[in-house]
């Protein structure tokens, strides 16, 4: 066969951007080693892939299902690996809150425990200097 075109393929597709799409990534997986399904008749890799679609070696579920397996990212079992990384994370986050209220708490209850202890300090010096006062007038009233 010649060369073929884009136009040679174009009525096998209802869009000339699905063609596209699906030949480039038909000619990725013939680059990558895939067997082709025509004579090769020393073609790159692009002609090989429009070849293919224009003789129909391939049909077209087959040539969209690889194109849709191609820009999948996550399977199924991958799914539920990243279901259980998010439930450990959620764990991980829920420990750790409870972890910092419990020593926020204990921080406070330190917090109180000095100022309790700061407020009967300034109450036993002000009753030291009560003392101290009451004792001075009493010495001036006797003289």
């Amino acid at each position: 066969m010649a060369r073929i075109t884009v136009e040679d393929c174009i009525d096998k597709f209802p869009s000339r951007f699905e063609l596209v799409l699906v030949a480039s990534n038909r000619a990725r997986k013939l680059y990558a080693g895939e067997n082709p399904t025509v004579e090769i008749d020393n073609d790159k890799n692009t002609v090989i892939a429009l070849r293919e679609i224009a003789e129909e070696t391939l049909t077209k579920e087959k040539l969209k299902n690889d194109l849709i397996e191609e820009y999948q990212t996550n399977n199924f079992s991958e799914d539920q690996e990243l279901d259980e990384d998010v439930n450990e994370l959620e764990e991980n986050s829920n420990e750790n809150q409870i972890e910092k209220q419990e020593s926020d708490s204990v921080e406070i209850s330190q917090n109180v425990k000095n100022d309790d202890d700061l407020t009967d300090e300034i109450s036993v010096e002000a009753s030291q200097d009560s003392l101290d006062d009451s004792s001075d007038e009493d010495t001036t009233e006797n003289l």
